[in-house]
This record gives structure tokens, sequence and C-alpha cells, in this order.
């Protein structure tokens, strides 16, 4: 009996053919340009931005196990992508992936959702750098007009001995010490312009060409490591024991008695209520949050067609910059937390608090740790805005999107209008959308597409057992399974809003497959349907 047309899948043969063709594109990546392009797109945000507001929010001190949990799925995860990189080296990644083993319709799903991690996560990214950027700049007596410095309606309030905070951070601070924000200067913010800024400028960079932008970032990721390994360092001796304690504070629902709430009905509307707020709940709310800071590693595998010798150097730099990022990140979550209360760390630059907890002796260390986190970041939007164009590169080379999205220029070699529609949607979410709904969406995203791809393993093996693969993921059906429930347990911990945004998004996705993609498939006409 014959697929349905929306279940046809790509031959492995086909993509075999096509993954020896370069579409225009140009090859120059070796395994090192492609762990540091790894590197330089994991660390980042999750380091200098959400590893603070996840541990004040969600998991205290705990945050440290969020890590390690969030570590752990993107390690079974990982290894499936490697797999999959060095048998099918193109750079559509898990769309591609996809596309050859679960059918035309799962591999639109994956690559509209993987709109939300590439562009959403530049958008969510440059946020972040944009705080951190206007915090230098006061450093150096530069101050940025507050309207011109968030996204569109957010209530900044100018903090006495502070500065300009965002109310969100700082109301509960206030209502603490009795002070109406109204009696402070506020304002209303227009536009976040620094975060535009960086996108504009790196989505230029990217037009230019690959190997530019790669040894843009080499550069950027030996700034940011060095410094992070810095503050480790000197961290270390400025922990107090007392800061992790309790290691993981208490969630009051999770440690009463159904007594309490009169029920067990009440206790699990309570619960429900409190749910990720602090004990176990929290630290898994928290592993689904600061997932955001591991997506990246996945990147690698879009530069496939532009890598010199994609079967052996692919598995090397989506594993190799995994490994190097989780321990990184599990050292800072580690030293952060125990240099100041958790409590203290729902800001844009917990990392630059932490610095100045250490005392006025490690006033050096400020700016020095506020430009690693600029370069970090910068590292991160760039990898971001070159993953996006090469995923849209291949569905459009597979008549899912229309065909300016596979143009490359004659010039650059590099896929050019898809780049600058890619960066002048995400120069516009920059600016109007706040950090908090960007980093849930990029999260949810990513989780969603990595279970897609350990489900293609589990397929293609059964399926395709015959394939000549260079990388094997290990002790198969163990670890795409691993990966794929630990992916779901992590969404499963994401707030309600957050799903209900994924499945809008995923509405208009199916509006768009029905009415224009699947009329205009290569697949489908090869096949005569």
């Amino acid at each position: 009996m014959s697929k349905k047309p929306m279940f046809l899948t790509k031959p492995l043969s086909q993509l075999l053919t096509e993954s020896k063709e370069t579409g225009g594109l140009k090859r120059s990546l070796t395994a090192l340009n492609l762990t540091t392009l790894g590197i330089g797109a994991i660390i980042g945000a999750g380091i200098f931005v959400l590893s603070g507001q996840a541990a004040a929010q969600y998991a205290g001190p705990g945050i440290v196990i969020s890590f390690v949990i969030s570590g752990l799925a993107c390690g079974f995860a990982g290894l499936c992508y490697a797999e999959f990189a060095s048998m099918i080296p193109i750079a559509g990644s898990a769309y591609t992936y996809a596309y050859s083993t679960l059918g035309e319709f799962f591999a639109w799903i994956i690559g509209w959702d993987l709109i939300l991690e590439y562009l959403f996560a530049a958008s969510t990214v440059s946020v972040g750098w944009s705080g951190y950027v206007v915090s230098l700049l006061k450093d150096m007596n530069i101050v940025m007009p507050p309207q011109l410095t968030n996204a569109t309606g957010t209530v900044m309030v100018n903090m006495p001995d502070v500065g300009w905070k965002p109310l969100t951070t700082v109301a509960e601070s206030l209502s603490a010490s009795g002070i109406d924000f109204h009696t402070l200067q506020h304002v209303t913010c227009i536009l976040n312009v620094p975060a535009m800024f960086i996108v504009v400028l790196l989505s230029a960079l990217l037009v230019i060409g690959i190997k530019e932008s790669a040894n843009f970032n080499n550069i950027m990721v030996i700034t940011k490591v060095s410094v992070i390994i810095l503050f480790v360092a000197i961290g270390f001796m400025f922990v107090k024991s007392a800061n992790w304690h309790p290691f993981i504070p208490a969630n009051k629902v999770e440690s009463s008695r159904i007594a309490e709430y009169g029920s067990i009905w009440g206790w699990l509307k309570a619960y429900g209520a409190e749910f990720g707020k602090y004990g176990v709940s929290g630290i898994l709310r928290g592993a689904g949050v600061i997932f955001f800071a591991y997506i990246g590693f996945d990147a690698v595998s879009t530069a496939a067609q532009e890598s010199k010798n994609p079967q052996r150097d692919m598995p090397i730099g989506i594993l190799g910059s995994l490994g190097v990022s989780t321990i990184l990140y599990i050292l800072v979550a580690i030293v952060l937390t125990g240099i100041v209360s958790y409590k203290s760390l729902n800001v844009a630059d917990p990392v630059a608090v932490g610095v100045d907890a250490m005392g006025k002796g490690m006033f050096w260390l400020r700016p020095i740790v506020k430009v690693a986190a600029i370069a970090g970041l910068s590292s991160v939007i760039l990898v971001m805005l070159l993953g996006q164009p090469r995923i849209f590169f291949t569905m459009s080379k597979d008549g899912l999107l229309p065909s300016v999205f596979s143009r490359v220029h004659p010039k650059f070699k590099t896929p050019y209008l898809s780049t600058i529609i890619t960066g002048t949607v995400a120069m516009i979410i920059a600016g109007v959308l706040p950090i908090r709904i960007l980093g849930e969406l990029v999260s949810i995203g990513t989780l969603l597409a990595f279970i897609i791809v350990c489900i293609s393993v589990l397929v293609l093996r059964k399926t395709r057992p015959d394939i000549e693969r260079p990388f094997r993921t290990p002790w198969v059906p163990a670890v795409p399974i691993l990966g794929a429930v630990f992916c779901f347990i992590q969404m499963a911990a994401l707030p309600v809003d957050t799903w209900l945004r994924l499945v809008i998004w995923m509405v208009v996705g199916f509006f768009i497959y029905f009415f224009y993609s699947a009329k205009h498939s290569k697949v489908r006409a090869e096949n005569g349907k």
C-alpha cells in the first residue's frame, strides 16, 4: 500500500547524493571550526543571563541539578544528532533527518519548529546582549535613554543608587520596602535598540561569508571561555557555603501534608499553583527553562555542506562543544550561587552581580566579565543567525518554501536573501518582545525538535539497518528513548502559557503547509502525487 502524500519520505540515496553537493555553498570549515561554532552557540545566555534568573525564580542553588538534567538530555540527543549528521551531512539538520525517516509532514513540523530555536533564539540572546552593553556603557558614564533599552511596553524604574531597572525585576523588593514605584521616576519603553543593532550587524557579517563569520566566532569563543575560567577560579575563593543552604529551597506544597489542604483535590489544586516554585518541581522547571542554555550544538549540523569532511568532523563538533560547555555551566552555577544568594540573581546580568559581591577589590573583574558576556552573546547570535537561513535553504530546495530562500550570492557564496529575511524578522522580535517569553518559546521548540530526532534514529535503525553510519549512537534503543523521555519531562515542566504559544505557532505552520508547501513539494511531484 502506497504512503499518503504527506507521509512520503525523501529517499536516502537522494539525500546522500545531495550531501556531496554544496548547492553553491563553500566548503571551508574544519573540525575545530565546527567545535568552536558549537561552543559559540551554546555558551552565552545560559551562563550570562538565564542561570541567575532560573535560580532565583525556580530552583535556588539546585539550579546545578537543573543543569545536570538538561546536560544529560542534550547528551542523549547529541549522540542521536551525531549519527544523523555523519550519515546525512546536509544543511537541513533535524528537518532533513525527519524527512528521511518519518515523512514530509513531520519534516515540515520540525522545520517550522526550528524557527523557534534559531530565529527566536537569536532575538532572545540579543536582548541579553543589550542588557550587558547598556550596563557596560553606564560604567563608562554613557547612559542610553531607558525608553530605548527594553521590550516595547516594559516599565522601567529609576532605582536609587542602582539606575534604571525593569519594574518586573524590582517589584518585589520595592513592595517589601513599602515603596510605590509611582513615586520613583519611571518610563515605558518603545524599542530595544541595542538588541536590534547587533542583529543587523551580525546578519551583514553572515552575508559577507561563512569563513569570515567563523573567524569572528573563534575570537569571541576564546574571549568568553578564558574569562569564564577566570571567574570560576577567582570566584571559588569568595564562596560562602551558607548561600548553598538550603540547596533545594522548599516548595511549600511538596513539603506539606494533604491534611493541611483538606483533601487530595485541595492539595493538587494548591500544587498546581505552586508547581515550579522551588523544590523538585522547581528543579524540573529550571531544567526546562535553562535548557535554552544548551541549544546550539545542533546548529553545527546546519553547516554540514560548508564542512570540509562532514562525516568525520560533524560528530566531533557536536559532542565536543556539548561536553566542554556542560562542564563550564556546572562550574559557573556552583560558584555563582555560592558567592551570592540565589534570591538576588533575578537580573539581566547575574555574573556581574556575582563579581560585585566579591567586594571592591575585585572591581577590576567587572568590566572584563561584561566584555566576555558581550563577546559570548555575540557568538551565540551569530551562530543562530547562521543556522536559520540554512534550514530555510534546504526547505526551499525541497519546494516547501519559495525559491527566494535558496538563492546563493554569486560572490560571497552564502544564502544571502534568507539571511537578510531572517535578520530582519529577528531584529523586529528582539526590539519588541521580553526575554522571558522568548526564552521559554525557544526551549519548548528545541525540546520538541530533539524528541523527533531521537525517535527518528530508532525508526531508521529499524527500517534501514544496512546504511553506512560513520558514527553510530551507542546503546540503542536506550539512548534515543532516554533522550526523548528527558526532553519530554522538561517540556511538561514548562508553563502552560508557553505550551499555548507553541500550539498557536504550530497551527500557523499547518496552515502554511497545507496551502503552500504541500502544493509545491518536489518529493510529491517526483512520486506523481
